[in-house]
């Protein structure tokens, strides 16, 4: 699979690490604990392999030498949760906004309802309209949400979960493959990373996924 990777760029590519694995699970069949396990740390040595790559890394250069690897919080099963997926075929393209000027065009695809903590929780889905004209993307959807660990568990920015198009009603939602935009590692203004829409603040805090640095 092409590893062009988009984290937080947002010019028209986007990053799809463990997305073959994940996409057998949105088919409707739930990982084990045991393979969930294996399955995130994959994603976690698959993650840290793109950072440590001169061709892929948002880190700056003069940061690049004393990488040692993200900060993830450890594999939560807790965070691996059954979501119903609602498709929304009503809703009008928008420009979302981003940490810099660019504002690329998003269609809200379709809603995603679950219970993390005992709580009754939803994220709305995004397909992005330029993505998806790109061969191999065509099913892409984007997940960007907020939760109470933002700015001091987690990057003040929010973070991202890739998504494909599913084919059943009831899927896996991994918050454990929830990650920063590349704007989280470099401040150069290089990057444009969209900013999490307000719908998908969750009030509950998601101790999952890829932790602050600090």
């Amino acid at each position: 699979m092409n590893r062009t990777s988009w984290r937080g760029i947002v010019l028209t590519l986007a990053m799809v690490v463990g997305l073959v694995s994940y996409g057998r699970a949105q088919s409707g069949s739930r990982l084990t604990k045991a393979a969930h396990a294996d399955s995130i740390r994959a994603f976690q040595q698959e993650l840290d392999a793109e950072y440590r790559d001169p061709a892929q890394t948002p880190l700056p250069a003069e940061a690049r030498p004393a990488f040692q690897g993200l900060p993830f919080f450890p594999a939560d099963y807790r965070y691996y949760v059954e979501a119903t997926f609602v498709r929304d075929s009503l809703s009008a393209p928008f420009k979302m906004k981003t940490t810099g000027l660019r504002e690329p065009e998003y269609r809200k695809y379709g809603e995603l309802h679950f219970v993390v903590d005992g709580k009754k929780l939803k994220l709305s889905v995004y397909q992005g309209l330029e993505l998806m004209r790109k061969p191999g993307y065509e099913d892409y959807l984007f997940v960007p949400f907020t939760d109470p660990t933002n700015g001091h568990e987690t990057y003040g920015g929010g973070r991202y979960i890739d998504f494909r198009i599913p084919k059943a009603s009831v899927v896996p939602l991994d918050f454990n493959r929830a990650y920063n935009p590349y704007c989280a590692y470099n401040t150069s203004g290089k990057y444009s990373c969209p900013v999490p829409p307000a719908e998908n603040r969750l009030p509950v805090p998601i101790r999952a996924g890829v932790r602050a640095d600090h």
